[in-house]
């Protein structure tokens, strides 16, 4: 994801001519100045444009069902309303100036901070009419269109503040949460996207690059960290829903919340395959080490349960999918099916406690446990990628050891400085954000309209009408 150093094509690859005497002789690698730019490549842009639809699909139908059959049924429309709103709002912000303040500037020197204005309204991304001919410009050291690339990065920008909505479920306003997501990927998503993906700051391998930069290969501290950290913020600010540990807020449809989240797990190859930017060995590489983290991630909250409370649960089973999904995803293409196995296996047990034991001892209102799952699993995810992370996979290309076992201690300090600042910028942000939210517009619904359900008090619907 935005690590085009993983899918830039080999410069000056050895051809093989046939000589006088009939034995093939090898021609010595071009240089770099006399090589060829990359062409635009139809299979790697089918792959991505096909990752970009998944990626979508996470957010509608797959994150809208995994929460709405979280939430009791009062509120079921009002979640699936939250993402399918901001399926539109997101994408409209993305091709306004999301966009550009992300990845826009000169790729051989990127701007360390903020994107520039290379790519407002569309600009230098959309084809154009040149010389009697359509020209459909290619992304800098990529094969597929810049017009490609904006779309796989816009289903990044809209599924993660959708993520945070887990955490004030069933009791904020739908207006404030409306100018509160536009806030928030314009303060917090856009400048994490361009620190990690587009050279600045946290971008491995940038002269900006603090500590060298950290690998973050689809998202766990632009995406997880980022929204999970926040979701915490505002179940603290927002507050406890009322009755909350005093009535039973059992999930109302885990037939929903299971469909869900299965379709997360088959869109997230989308999310991590498709972070390779192209249809190459690097896609097969992530698509592996993302499904064997889900399904041991899975297997491990399943098994906990099973010895602690005597049966395993489907909410639990899929809890732990999702985690698996979210610890992959930073390392997705850098580790092997081993490894990946591992931090399964240890975001499963330590999501399970944060999602019990931590929760219930803090007793804050994380209702769809966003923090627990992404914020937690999130972390621990960028923190292991400095261990298991390998050049074997081919996501680098200067060679450098990078995890621990490999060597790479500097990697594993910028990983952790990585995490800091990520957390640093969601907690100081998010929490400017809604206090002035706050005190503008206020946050929540009233008592009446909570109790009545936010289906009704803040749409008009109801998602279940019995006769």
């Amino acid at each position: 994801m935005g690590l085009a150093a993983a899918v830039l094509l080999a410069i000056g690859t050895a051809t093989v001519f046939a000589a006088e005497d009939g034995k093939p002789e090898v021609q010595a690698p071009a240089s770099a100045a006399s090589a060829e730019p990359p062409k635009l490549d139809t299979g790697d842009n089918a792959w991505m444009l096909t990752s970009s639809a998944l990626v979508l699909m996470m957010t509608g139908p797959g994150l809208a069902l995994f929460y709405c059959g979280l939430v009791r049924k009062k509120n079921v429309l009002s979640v699936i309303m939250q993402c399918v709103f901001l399926m539109g709002l997101m994408t409209v912000l993305w091709a306004l100036y999301g966009y550009s303040l992300a990845f826009g500037g000169d790729p051989s020197d990127p701007p360390k901070w903020i994107g520039d204005g290379r790519y407002l309204f569309m600009k230098n991304a959309e084809a154009a009419w040149v010389n009697g001919k359509s020209e459909i410009p290619l992304y800098p050291g990529l094969t597929i269109p810049v017009m490609t690339h904006m779309l796989f990065q816009l289903m990044f920008f809209i599924i993660t503040p959708a993520l945070i909505c887990g955490a004030f479920a069933e009791r904020m306003k739908f207006s404030a949460m409306v100018v509160f997501m536009i806030l928030w990927g314009t303060v917090v998503y856009l400048p994490l996207a361009h620190w990690v993906w587009g050279g600045g700051i946290l971008a491995y391998g940038s002269k900006h690059g603090i500590l060298g930069g950290a690998l973050d290969f689809a998202g766990g501290t632009v995406v997880h960290i980022s929204s999970g950290v926040s979701a915490l913020v505002c179940a603290l600010l927002i507050g406890k829903r009322i009755g909350f540990r005093s009535e039973p807020m059992p999930p109302h449809n885990l037939t929903y919340t299971a469909v869900g989240a299965t379709m997360l797990w088959v869109g997230w190859f989308g999310f991590n395959a498709g972070s390779a930017l192209a249809a190459n060995g690097l896609a097969s590489s992530a698509f592996c080490a993302t499904h064997f983290a889900a399904a041991s991630a899975g297997l491990t909250w399943a098994a906990i349960e099973w010895i602690a409370r005597g049966k395993p649960s489907v909410l639990g089973t899929c809890s732990g999918v999702v985690a698996g999904l979210v610890c992959i995803t930073p390392a997705a293409g850098y580790v092997t099916p081993m490894p990946a196995l591992l931090m399964g296996v240890a975001v499963g047990a330590l999501c399970y406690w944060s999602c019990t034991a931590l929760k219930s001892k803090l007793g804050y209102d994380d209702a769809l446990d966003a923090f627990g799952v992404h914020g937690v699993g999130g972390t621990l995810g960028a923190v292991l990628t400095g261990v298991f992370a390998t050049r074997a996979t081919g996501a680098t290309t200067d060679g450098k050891p990078l995890g621990l076992l490999e060597g790479g201690s500097s990697l594993f300090a910028a990983q952790l400085a990585a995490v800091a600042i990520t957390w640093a910028l969601a907690l100081v942000a998010t929490f400017v954000i809604l206090k002035v939210l706050d005190a503008v517009i206020g946050l929540r619904v009233s008592e009446a309209e909570e109790i009545q359900g936010l289906d009704f008090s803040q749409h008009g619907e109801e998602g279940y009408i019995f006769i």
